[in-house]
């Protein structure tokens, strides 16, 4: 319980009618979740607006209301408090509430394009395996030192995060690893918590269906970089040009890593095969269960941010030897034929590139790379002929299929992806709106030492169509496929 006051430091308050000495018990945005002596935050969302369920929520039991313009007729026995931004004040009213828990964490955020998932796992991982407690919060899964619990976005809303990171508080953990997606900083998810260190893993076009430009998404991604105190590490990766941008008025320890330029942290590829990366890592020679280039960039990254948490060294070295991608990252499958699956997450088309150039790397010679690969609906549209260009510009074969077509067309999404091939591109691809056709497709065109990507869903346990949540797991359709063909 905590007195409406209390809660509302920092908020912002322009106008107040009725008592702010009242006892709160729950604050919630959804007015669904209104129950008794509730604070109701009316945030304007892109699909509702929190305002239009204000009575409802009163209904509900709200005793306090937190808005951005108070309704024309107040009911009586409730608090009105008028904000500016009501969803830049509930981050606030959330950190209050839950006794502002990231300023007794050690809060990482990990944001960019790619390599966010698996960056926040591994810094995860290590933590754990160095002998702290931890927490993450990331796209796959949220934990609390060995507790799990279900992720439905990359980055929660204000409330759950405080709450979660309060469990965590409790639970007695040192660090908590948070993947911090553009979206959340556009929407304030993570306006009132206090970061020890932010990474930048990347920046490539993707999202712009809801950024609409690819300068608003940089501005966007820099907002957590911009907010950071003098107290924190700012370390971004300096082979991205877009690293200096996200240091530009940054107030934190600036610090750079990178495998190509010069950087505070260094590495270098010495092999890379599908038995792991050789890596000569800041002089000391590692050995990893994970394979790519791109992994040897979110490697370094987490090594980079133990150094700067201030965790030993060679203890940091000896424990990322143990270290495994997360579900979903280059997870992959290897049949008695010596026929390859890797399912990927990759849904931009820099990620897309990265996992078809690894495949080209780690390749022996003749075998072919089929490769499977769809767009999601209601997304950025300008991505969809460029993603099936690049798969048939590094693949023999390419299957263009669904992803989540979520309230759009199968066929239409399949329409505007082919749009991008030329002749020949055209001629090496087939498109199969059904998913799991299409990857059966792929397993039936591969012969022995051959390739397949199944890229755009990873670690995703359903497919997204007209509103609904078909149970779909790209791993186990490709795992049953081959050992069915393997018979």
């Amino acid at each position: 319980m905590k007195l409406l006051k209390d809660i509302l430091y920092r908020a912002g308050i322009s106008n107040v009618i009725g008592s702010t000495h009242i006892a709160v018990e729950h604050i919630a945005m959804d007015s669904r979740q209104v129950k008794t002596f509730t604070a109701f935050v009316a945030v304007r969302g892109v699909a509702a607006d929190g305002h239009d369920f204000i009575e409802q929520a009163i209904d509900n039991g709200a005793i306090a209301i937190i808005c951005e313009k108070i309704p024309a007729s107040q009911r009586e026995g409730v608090t009105y408090v008028e904000v500016p931004n009501s969803a830049e004040a509930l981050g606030y009213i959330a950190s209050n509430f839950f006794d502002n828990p990231s300023e007794n964490i050690k809060v990482v955020g990990v944001t960019g394009t790619n390599g966010k998932t698996t960056t926040a796992t591994l810094l995860y991982c290590l933590a754990r395996a160095m002998g702290f407690k931890a927490g993450l919060l990331s796209t796959v899964v949220n934990r609390v030192d060995t507790l799990t619990l279900n992720a439905t976005h990359t980055t929660p809303d204000a409330i759950s995060i405080n709450r979660i990171m309060s469990e965590m508080v409790e639970a007695g953990c040192e660090f908590c690893f948070m993947e911090v997606s553009s979206h959340a900083l556009h929407q304030h998810r993570t306006t009132g918590l206090r970061f020890a260190g932010a990474l930048f893993t990347n920046i490539t076009h993707d999202h712009l269906d809801y950024h609409k430009t690819f300068n608003e998404y940089i501005k966007t991604k820099k907002i957590l970089f911009d907010t950071l105190p003098s107290s924190s590490f700012a370390l971004v990766n300096n082979d991205d040009r877009n690293g200096d941008v996200m240091l530009q008025n940054c107030k934190a320890g600036k610090k750079t890593f990178a495998l190509q330029s010069m950087a505070d942290y260094k590495a270098k590829v010495v092999e890379n095969s599908f038995a792991g990366l050789h890596l000569m890592l800041d002089g000391h020679d590692i050995y990893t269960k994970l394979i790519g280039a791109f992994n040897a960039y979110n490697l370094l990254g987490v090594y980079a941010v133990a150094v700067e948490l201030g965790l030993n060294k060679l203890e940091v070295l000896t424990s990322l030897s143990t270290l495994e991608a997360p579900e979903g990252r280059f997870q992959y499958i290897k049949t008695k034929d010596e026929i390859t699956a890797v399912i990927d997450y990759a849904h931009s088309p820099d990620a897309l590139k990265n996992v078809l150039n690894t495949i080209r790397e780690i390749r022996g010679g003749n075998e072919k790379v089929i490769t499977v690969v769809g767009c999601g609906g209601d997304r950025d549209k300008e991505k969809r002929p460029v993603m099936a260009r690049i798969a048939a510009d590094m693949s023999d074969r390419v299957v263009l299929t669904s992803d989540n077509p979520r309230s759009e067309e199968p066929d239409e999404i399949l329409a505007q992806m082919k749009s991008g091939l030329d002749s020949v591109q055209s001629k090496k691809t087939i498109a199969v709106s059904d998913r799991r056709e299409a990857i059966k497709l792929a397993c039936t065109l591969a012969q022995q030492g051959d390739i397949i990507l199944i890229a755009g869903k990873g670690h995703e346990k359903y497919q997204e169509i007209k509103g609904v949540r078909h149970p779909f797991d790209d791993f186990q359709i490709t795992n049953e496929t081959l050992y069915a063909l393997a018979k």
